[in-house]
C-alpha cells in the first residue's frame, strides 16, 4: 500500500455517514496518548462538511483520516483540527498529506487570515513547521473565549486554567501570511534544530505542571 491508494479532498454531504466513526476513531487515539483533545459533537462535524470545511482520506469505501477547519475572530484566524488518521493506514504519509490539503483549502477559504493550531505531537509539530507555521506564546493566538472553551473537554484543561489560558501541555503555532514564505528544503535542517530545542523547553514546561 502507498500513499497513491488513498483519495483525499473536501468532505461533502456523502460522506456524513462517516462522523461517529470519524469521532470514535479520535477519541479511542485519544486514550492510547494518554493526551488531551476537545471533543466535538457529531452535528458540528457533519455541519463542517457541508460547508466545504473538511478534508476526508478515503482508502476505497473505507474512511482513513480526516481534518476540518473553523475561523475565529471573524475569519481573523482559521484552525486545522481534528487530525486523525485510522491505525491501519499510518505510516504511508497520509496525516501529511490531509495536513496539505487543509492548509491549501484554509488558504483559499480565507487568504487573509492567520492559519494556528495547538498540538502536543511532534509529528503534527514538524509538519506544520514544513508549511511555515512557527512556535509562539498563546497570546499570539486567538482570543476568542469560544475557542477556548472548546478546551474544556480536554483533560488537561485544568493546566490551562491553572496558567490563566498562558501556556498548557499544547504548543501553540501560527502561520502568518503577512511574514515572509516558509523556508525552502534547504533550509528545513535549521527549521528541525528549532523545532527539538523548543519540544525541549516544552518538555522542561510539561514536567513542571504535570
Amino acid at each position: 500500500m502507498t500513499i497513491d491508494d488513498f483519495t483525499v479532498g473536501v468532505a461533502t454531504e456523502k460522506h456524513l455517514t462517516y462522523v461517529d466513526e470519524i469521532l470514535k476513531t479520535i477519541e479511542d487515539a485519544t486514550k492510547v496518548r494518554g493526551t488531551g483533545i476537545a471533543k466535538r459533537n457529531p452535528e458540528y462535524v457533519k455541519q463542517k462538511m457541508l460547508e466545504g470545511k473538511a478534508i476526508i482520506a478515503m482508502h476505497g469505501e473505507d474512511f482513513a483520516g480526516f481534518c476540518y477547519i473553523e475561523s475565529w475572530d471573524h475569519e481573523e484566524f482559521v484552525a486545522n483540527s481534528g487530525l486523525i488518521v485510522k491505525p491501519e493506514y499510518r505510516g504511508f504519509g497520509l496525516a501529511k498529506t490531509i495536513k496539505h490539503a487543509a492548509f491549501e483549502l484554509s488558504r483559499k477559504r480565507f487568504p487573509n487570515a492567520k492559519l494556528f493550531g495547538l498540538t502536543t505531537g511532534l509529528a503534527v509539530m514538524k509538519i506544520n513547521t514544513e508549511l511555515g507555521y512557527k512556535p509562539v506564546t498563546f497570546s499570539e493566538l486567538t482570543a476568542d473565549p469560544v475557542f477556548w472553551k472548546g478546551c474544556s473537554s480536554c483533560i488537561n484543561f485544568d493546566v490551562l486554567t491553572r496558567n490563566n489560558y498562558t501556556r498548557c501541555l499544547c504548543t501553540g503555532m501560527l502561520y502568518d501570511p503577512a511574514e515572509k514564505p516558509a523556508a525552502k528544503p534547504e533550509a528545513r535542517a535549521s527549521h528541525d534544530k528549532l523545532l527539538h530545542l523548543w519540544m525541549k523547553i516544552s518538555s522542561m514546561f510539561h514536567k513542571k505542571v504535570s
